[in-house]
């Protein structure tokens, strides 16, 4: 009895043991995925995630503008070369088309085949429509995310930078040339001077507010960018900028460097320069050796000779007499020394200079 009973339990027991070491059914993985699809999807339209805040450097913006600006610049510069035997002021006339000209190829090989300006690609940065970037599903993270301008977009970009651009310079060069604000014009010339400073004062006064939002939040760098809601964020997340800060502030160095001698330089005598300099000039001998006879300052014969005093040197009266009256202390042109009088030559009556 007992016998039979352990069998019967054996044979249970590897039976149920049998049953269990069954393979599962080809649909029990599709089945689980399936449940554990359903519920992450649940839980991910049940919760919220917050973006991600990332925050787009305002000086790589504005480098990114100038870095345009200077890369137009280059191009003007080269294309007024290749004019550069034609007559002259024949590409003044043409100034805002070749302006244009030159934007309109920058957005073509740019903007509009879904690449950065010069600038933008130096400062690693790319425009990403704002619409389209926040759709349901698709939340924007990181800098990185979102798609690019639409061609509405890009077409508006071109018709509001280089054709609106193109026709307000082409607009206030005409209405000058017309002078259209003089008091003696039509009254409807004079309406629409008075239109277009208000327009322009209108439009500085909102690129003024859009500038000041701009350095709160570092979106929209300007009022096309922000009518358009075309927004500039990283192309690449591990670029550095190509332009490093060494060589930004040698060119800000050179810059203002240049700017204060381009104010300096009209405001020296340039005559004052060449006496102080011409003790240490590598010609004083051949200036010295130089024909004694002649004037220094007219290198002719005097008509009418008269010499400076103490140094006895010979100059035309006219020469020296001029130079003497427009410089208080005048120096002579071939010893450097100060004129005290000039006197006739061959003779005993002496003239102070200031006479």
């Amino acid at each position: 009895m007992d016998g039979g009973t352990l069998a019967g339990t054996s044979s249970s027991t590897s039976f149920s043991y049998t049953r269990s070491m069954d393979p599962p059914p080809q649909s029990a993985w599709t089945d689980a995925h399936d449940r554990l699809f359903i519920r992450w999807k649940s839980l991910r339209e049940s919760s919220q995630w917050p973006p991600i805040s990332i925050s787009i450097s305002k000086v790589n913006q504005f480098d990114a503008a100038r870095l345009d600006v200077e890369m137009s610049a280059m191009l003007k510069e080269q294309l007024v070369r290749v004019f550069s035997l034609l007559k002259p002021g024949f590409l003044f006339q043409y100034e805002a088309e070749l302006d244009a000209f030159l934007e309109f190829l920058i957005w073509r090989f740019s903007i509009w085949v879904d690449k950065p300006t010069p600038g933008n690609a130096l400062m690693n940065l790319r425009y990403r429509d704002e619409r389209r970037a926040t759709t349901v599903g698709q939340e924007v993270r990181t800098g990185l995310e979102g798609p690019g301008l639409s061609v509405s977009q890009k077409l508006w970009y071109c018709l509001t930078s280089v054709g609106g651009q193109y026709i307000w310079a082409r607009l206030q060069s005409f209405s000058a040339f017309r002078r259209w604000g003089d008091s003696e014009q039509r009254p409807l010339a004079r309406r629409i001077w008075a239109l277009i400073q208000r327009i322009e004062g209108i439009y500085k006064a909102a690129a003024l507010s859009n500038l000041l939002l701009f350095m709160y939040s570092g979106r929209y760098r300007t009022l096309i960018e922000r009518t358009l809601k075309a927004r500039l964020v990283y192309g690449s997340p591990n670029m550095n900028r190509a332009v490093s800060f060494e060589y930004m502030n040698r060119q800000l160095v050179w810059n203002e460097f240049s700017e204060m001698l381009l104010l300096l330089l009209p405001l020296l005598n340039s005559s004052s320069i060449k006496k102080f300099l011409l003790p240490f000039s590598k010609d004083k001998s051949s200036g010295s050796s130089s024909n004694e006879s002649e004037c220094p300052i007219c290198h002719s014969n005097p008509t009418i000779p008269f010499v400076a005093l103490p140094c006895q040197h010979r100059y035309c009266y006219y020469c020296l007499r001029t130079r003497c009256s427009s410089v208080s202390s005048y120096r002579c042109a071939r010893c450097n020394g100060p004129v005290v009088a000039i006197q006739r030559h061959g003779s005993a009556e002496t003239k102070a200079p200031r006479e």
